[in-house]
């Protein structure tokens, strides 16, 4: 979780809500004209307006080598497209999520975390491909321009008054205390389809080719991420609960055998002798970079949570699991039906618990009960409070005044009554462990990099010895999840305390 909840930014709908009719436009891969709510002028603004919002919510990682490496390989591409006079942006952003996408105008996105499972060059310029693909056949124009043929303006200006009443108070109060986690891609309110998807496909192995990458590396990747998805069922398996939905670049590009088979086919059209797929080069880039979570959004270390930055730390019962995302923290209950939600309060809505209560969550009948939490000051809350509507809506919280002086509001969230009973003993035994980093936790929540080491005789139990993470998870680091092992000596990667 970060400092202060936010959304990410909506450019779709508030293009569509800006802009007027329409205009035809040429499409610079089809060649045909197609009606469109953005012209290239109004593309590239939004683009850029949307591209500070997007670096605000993400971050980007602070690795100035590997970020040149990236554009480097970004702009190689994008000048063998079909837009190549527009200017292109690339950038990583510092999370760990498995992911990449792109806005109009020529800004391009992929994540470490999408890069520590990528093994060459040529595996990541598959990724980068397909995301020029959706900007040079203007696919974020085409799915403003069908948002407003389907009259979302509406829907539009619901999700930006949520944005706004986030910037106000505390983000999403009143509409959240019945809910589970909410993403915070609430702007995307509707993926690529299908054809656009294997439009997106052909062009990046067109553009692979091009730049003298095999176009094959795009089968590669997609076979990585199915990994991940095999992994994620396995360890719930082993845990005895269901899978999670994944919000990856996978789970939002179709992954099903006939897309794969679709790929192989596009590929297979490209003959000729390619370059190496820079495999050295790009371990060479990644080698020390940051692994899972970063100090600056709080790392999770088995049932404990610490955020160094915001010098707190608090433990999870045993079975719970910890949801760290940008807008909040949620330490849900083993059925998935409960989750003690943690969030701060922006200084603006209020500089006493009181004035929290009163402003932010416009309390009603209820119980105060003032106390403390490892000498912080609390203020818990159970009651109604003022729904969106104006109705009266049941709620459960607490108010405490943190670090730093930063307030925190802890949401008792259940899906139902029996659900909220059952979970009751552990979200107020999360609540009481909310304490101030200790020497003890702080070199716990040291942060996890890549480290590159030879494969050793001992295979990856041997690795596993001396790295943060099982040998599984280093498999599937690897590529070798349900694989052979790679030969010995080869380079893998590790991931290690910094």
């Amino acid at each position: 979780m970060r400092a202060i909840p936010s959304l990410l930014p909506v450019w779709a709908l508030v293009a569509a809500l800006l802009s007027g009719c329409g205009t035809q436009m040429v499409n610079p891969v089809s060649g045909k004209a197609e009606r469109s709510v953005m012209d290239e002028r109004a593309e590239l603004a939004e683009g850029k307006k949307a591209h500070a919002e997007v670096l605000k919510e993400y971050g980007v990682y602070p690795d100035q080598k590997l970020q040149a490496y990236v554009n480097s390989v970004g702009q190689k591409l994008a000048s063998q497209s079909h837009r190549a006079s527009i200017p292109w942006t690339f950038t990583v952003l510092d999370s760990p999520e498995i992911n990449a996408f792109a806005l109009p105008g020529g800004y391009v996105y992929i994540t470490r975390g999408i890069l520590a499972y990528m093994e060459s060059e040529a595996d990541m310029a598959g990724v980068i491909g397909h995301e020029i693909g959706h900007v040079t056949a203007r696919h974020g124009a085409q799915r403003a321009t069908r948002q407003q043929n389907a009259g979302l303006g509406v829907l539009a200006a619901t999700v930006l008054g949520a944005v706004l009443e986030s910037q106000a108070g505390v983000s999403g109060s009143t509409e959240m205390l019945g809910q589970m986690a909410q993403g915070v891609a609430a702007g995307y309110v509707a993926k690529y389809g299908r054809e656009q998807e294997l439009q997106a496909d052909q062009l990046g192995a067109e553009y692979l080719a091009r730049s003298q990458y095999d176009p094959r590396n795009m089968i590669d990747v997609i076979r990585v991420l199915k990994l991940q998805e095999s992994y994620a069922q396995d360890e719930a398996r082993a845990a005895g609960r269901s899978a999670p939905e994944r919000d990856n670049w996978l789970s939002s590009h179709p992954s099903n055998d006939q897309r794969l088979q679709a790929i192989s086919n596009n590929a297979a059209r490209y003959q000729g002798r390619y370059a190496d797929d820079g495999t050295r080069r790009f371990q060479q880039a990644i080698a020390g970079m940051r692994f899972g979570e970063s100090p600056e959004q709080g790392l999770t270390r088995g049932p404990d949570f610490y955020h160094p930055s915001m010098g707190f730390a608090l433990t999870a019962p045993a079975g719970w699991r910890i949801q760290n995302n940008a807008e909040a923290l949620d330490i849900v209950h083993p059925e998935g039906d409960a989750a003690l939600r943690l969030m701060t309060v922006p200084p603006q809505a209020g500089g006493t618990h009181d004035e929290v209560l009163r402003k932010a969550f416009k309390v009603g009948q209820g119980q105060v009960t003032r106390g403390t939490v490892n000498g912080f000051a609390a203020t818990h809350f159970n009651g109604t409070v003022q729904g969106a509507k104006g109705q009266a809506q049941a709620a459960e919280f607490t108010l405490i005044t943190g670090p730093k002086q930063t307030t925190y509001a802890m949401l008792y969230l259940a899906a139902n009554a029996t659900a909220r009973q059952r979970a009751m003993a552990g979200l107020m035994a999360t609540e009481k462990s909310f304490r101030p980093l200790t020497a003890a936790d702080a070199q716990a929540a040291r942060p996890w990099q890549i480290r590159l080491l030879p494969f050793p005789r001992g295979g990856y139990a041997e690795l596993a010895r001396q790295s943060a993470v099982p040998a599984r998870q280093l498999q599937l680091i690897n590529g070798s999840y349900g694989r052979a092992d790679p030969p010995l000596g080869q380079t893998v990667k590790t991931v290690v305390a910094q």
